[in-house]
C-alpha cells in the first residue's frame, strides 16, 4: 500500500511543478508582450519622426535639382 501511496504523492506533486511552472511562463509572456508593445509604439514614433525629417530635405533636394537644370 506504501507505493501506490506514493506514487500518487509523486503524481501530484509533479502536477503542481507544471502548473508553477505554467504560471510562471505566463507572466514572462504577459511582460514580454508588453515589451514588444511599448518596442513597437518605439518605433512608430521614430518612423514619423524620420518621415517629418525627411519631407524638407527631400524638398530641398528637389529644388536644387531644379535649379541645375
Amino acid at each position: 500500500m506504501l507505493w501506490p501511496m506514493l506514487a500518487v504523492a509523486l503524481g501530484f506533486l509533479g502536477i503542481a511543478v507544471l502548473g508553477v511552472l505554467a504560471v510562471r511562463v505566463f507572466v514572462q509572456v504577459r511582460r514580454l508582450s508588453r515589451e514588444v508593445g511599448t518596442a513597437t509604439e518605439r518605433i512608430q514614433r521614430a518612423t514619423e519622426d524620420l518621415e517629418r525629417a525627411a519631407v524638407p530635405l527631400a524638398s530641398r533636394m528637389h529644388d536644387v535639382g531644379r535649379g541645375r537644370s
